[in-house]
């Protein structure tokens, strides 16, 4: 028989015996059961990454990500045999017994090399390697995403290595409905369900991004949750449309180096290392380090992005019942804002493509620059109080400050010439002090189980704000149809010493307590529902003119799923709120409006599905959500909270792998988010500022199996953003755009090299804020691993 064939024949064998004990039913009763977590590694201790590994006559099972690690969850209690599945071998069988709510290490040496793994996973079963919705942090306790009434998405580290990713935009364009946006002050985030989300949590606490930018260096994958999250995460992290959560990479058992340098148009030079080592020979401490340097212009005339990440993390198993990790990152940026345009009515400019400057040409220096700098801290204490609850104590220190932050906002006074302000912002700094005690764990009343979070939260914020203004002055106006120079930094500084003057902004003291629980009751091993609600204090200490306050919110969330098909195929359906915290309004008659906490109330239901040995992942939802004591301002500057909101939609997110080596990701959003009532009735029934209609993404990309080309792959996908206002008023629009991407790479198990174009078809097109996009550019990547 020849090798095709026996090899055909081995794969079918396995593939059968794959699904019947996918297919199999466990005798043993729904209660008590417990968890399997545990690491695989070849002949010559390297991670095996794909690896198949079933409980054998269960439903139970998973695979084994990059690092190697890999968790089973609900496993029934008892002696169970862990059946380790590559194509081409007969399964290895490792025996262990399975109490009830412990979890059980099992830690496997495969027979074969890395090299010998990585022939087999390319000769063997297609994996959905960009389908990894497990987390525990989307609901705070391990929740599998066919049990959470909550639609999310999950972007990981293989994506964003395929796409040759080195930017925070480039890596959040792979989200649902998600547009991109960079603002004026050096901060990332992106449009969800018709609200802007900026990147506010960073392993589920409190971080800041705001002024300081983000690096992608450390990042391990990107959770994007959709729709009002205040229930489990409070105001401070999450908006109305949902929350962004960075994961980092965290230590592992095996030594392993990486080290990548990324290298491409306008002058982009990106050195990366991650070093990880166990500490001593137990393999109880282990160490991680990230850094990264990136350099690189901008594709304007002028304009540049230098940034410096050192990011160590240290993990240590201080007993079986103890473990305690902490974490820091350094990140250090000197770069060119970017510019935020203005244009008034005489102007006759609607929209950006209007502007008579070339798309390449910038109204300012790069000396006028910003430097800033952001330091974090985390540490996280994990302790099993019994076989069934688990204390987590969680504390973090962020730290974010602007030196200096020169900012652009040209006002076009007429269809050829443009008025040239700055702002000068710094210094400034934010300090976000956050503690955070968790209990989770589970136990049953009657034929009832329940999965129980217990959570109390410290939040507290100080800071100091400065900037240098003159007023309505503007530095210079230029007629762009004849020749001029960029606004350098001597001339901005020389204005602003005669005109402008620094003016400190009150920063009041704040402090938030906070109180939640969620329980998910499970009725059957099909319908379950989650209970969760959270109780604010939000007190705001005052500042000159302003007096103390404080706010009391309550933020419920319910949801209801049913398993059509078991571990396959659910329907769901939630109730979620989110509010926004909102300081006393002084009004132009001298008085002072206490405005409520702004609530807003999301209605949604859908459909998920992992089908076909998990190849298929997808998820269908509609959602409805509205603000009810949105605040508003009129022609002569009175605040109003009766303003109404309604953003409603529906997204759709296909994850698939049809055939081996073949990757699919597709996302689909539709919304509507317009105001409804406003004390401006010019703006009634207009659309919300910074909402497109409709926006796409999609990623293909294919590994060639056979022998010859093995190693080789290609990769086509690319954004579409539909038109969309910068303001309520609806008469500034960016106009839609469709970005697509290309790219080749060829890896190996110890090298890997990435080739990328982007916008491939030279569109000239704007983010959400009207900041012009680079146009065609070229990336490379090589990647090698010891």
């Amino acid at each position: 028989m020849s090798i095709p064939i026996q090899r055909t024949v081995l794969f079918l064998k396995r593939a059968v015996l794959f699904f019947m004990i996918l297919s199999g039913v466990s005798a043993v009763a729904q209660t008590g059961r417990g968890t399997i977590r545990g690491t695989v590694t070849t002949a010559d201790s390297k991670p095996a990454a794909f690896v198949t590994i079933l409980i054998k006559g269960t439903n139970r099972g998973s695979l084994t990500d990059e690092t190697g690690q890999f968790t089973i969850k609900n496993v029934p209690t008892g002696p169970q045999s862990l059946l380790i599945f590559l194509i081409g071998y007969q399964p290895e069988e490792h025996t262990l017994q399975v109490q009830a709510g412990e979890i059980v290490a099992a830690n496997v040496q495969l027979a074969e090399t890395a090299q010998q793994l990585d022939e087999i996973v390319v000769s063997g079963l297609a994996t959905n390697r960009f389908a990894q919705k497990e987390t525990d942090y989307i609901a705070r306790m391990p929740l599998k995403n066919l049990e959470n009434p909550q639609v999310y998405t999950v972007i990981p580290k293989e994506l964003l290595k395929e796409q040759v990713a080195v930017s925070i935009n480039n890596a959040l364009s792979n989200a649902t409905g998600a547009a991109p946006v960079t603002y004026p002050a050096g901060g990332f985030g992106i449009t969800s369900r018709g609200f802007s989300t900026g990147i506010n949590a960073r392993n589920g606490l409190e971080t800041a991004a705001s002024r300081s930018s983000v690096d992608i260096g450390n990042v391990e994958r990107i959770e994007v949750i959709k729709g009002p999250s205040g229930t489990l995460f409070g105001s401070s992290i999450s908006s109305f449309g949902g929350v962004v959560n960075l994961v980092t990479k965290k230590p592992f058992e095996t030594a392993q180096t990486e080290v990548g340098y990324t290298f491409g148009s306008y002058g982009l030079n990106r050195f990366t290392v991650d070093v990880n080592t166990p500490v001593n020979a137990e393999k109880t401490a282990l160490f991680r380090i990230n850094a990264a340097v990136n350099r690189q212009n901008s594709f304007l005339n002028y304009g540049y992005n230098n940034t410096l990440l050192i990011a160590p993390s240290f993990s240590y198993k201080v007993s079986d019942r103890l473990t305690v990790l902490a974490d820091a990152e350094y990140l250090g940026v000197n770069q060119t804002r970017s510019t935020y345009t203005r244009v008034t009515a005489a102007s006759g400019i609607d929209n950006p493509a209007a502007i008579p400057l070339d798309y390449r040409k910038s109204l300012y220096l790069d000396d006028a620059n910003a430097i800033t700098t952001a330091s974090k801290f985390f540490l996280q204490a994990n302790y099993k109080l019994s076989s069934s609850w688990t204390s987590s104590t969680l504390f973090s220190f962020v730290s974010e400050n602007a030196k200096q932050s020169y900012q652009y906002y040209p006002t076009w006074i007429s269809p050829t010439s443009v008025a040239r302000n700055i702002l000068i912002y710094g210094p400034i700094y934010n300090n976000y002090t956050n503690l955070q005690q968790n209990f989770t764990g589970t136990l049953t009343t009657g034929p009832i189980d329940h999965k129980i979070l217990l959570g109390v939260n410290y939040r507290f914020y100080n800071g100091e704000f400065n900037y240098a203004s003159s007023g309505s002055r503007f530095v210079d106006t230029v007629n762009v149809t004849k020749t001029f120079t960029a606004l350098n930094k001597a001339k901005i500084d020389q204005f602003m010493l005669t005109y402008g003057s620094v003016i400190p902004f009150g920063v009041s003291d704040q402090s938030t307590y906070s109180v939640y629980g969620s329980d998910v009751l499970t009725f059957s091993d099909r319908l379950s529902a989650m209970l969760s609600l959270r109780l604010d204090r939000y007190d705001y200490k005052g500042v000159s003119g302003t007096d103390a306050y404080g706010q009391t919110s309550l933020a419920p969330k319910l949801g209801l799923v049913y398993q059509l098909v078991k571990d396959q195929v659910s329907i769901f359906g939630n109730y979620m709120s989110g509010f926004q915290n909102s300081a006393p309004v002084n009004q132009p008659d001298g008085s002072l409006l206490v405005l409520r906490p702004i609530y807003a109330n999301q209605s949604e239901g859908g459909i998920k599905a992992e089908a076909f040995g998990r190849k298929l992942n997808l998820s269908l939802s509609y959602y409805y959500i509205a603000i009810k004591n949105a605040t508003r301002t009129d022609a002569k500057s009175f605040t109003y909270q009766d303003g109404e909101q309604v953003s409603k939609g529906f997204e759709v997110e296909l994850i698939a792998n049809p055939v081996r080596g073949l990757n699919l990701v597709l996302g689909y959003a539709y919304n509507d988010n317009r105001i409804v009532k406003a004390s401006d009735a010019s703006i009634s029934g207009n659309k919300a500022a910074n909402a497109p209609t409709n926006v796409f993404n999609g990623w293909l990309s294919y590994k060639f199996q056979g022998k010859v080309l093995k190693g080789l792959g290609l990769g086509f996908g690319g954004n579409y953003v539909d038109k969309n206002f910068l303001t309520t008023a609806n008469t500034y629009y960016l106009p839609a755009y469709t970005a697509l991407n290309g790219t080749l790479f060829y890896e190996q198990p110890r090298w890997r090299f990435g080739l990328k174009l982007n916008n491939l078809g030279d569109q000239c097109y704007w983010d959400l804020y009207g900041s012009p996009q680079a146009p065609r550019n070229l990336a490379a990547n090589l990647t090698v691993r010891f």
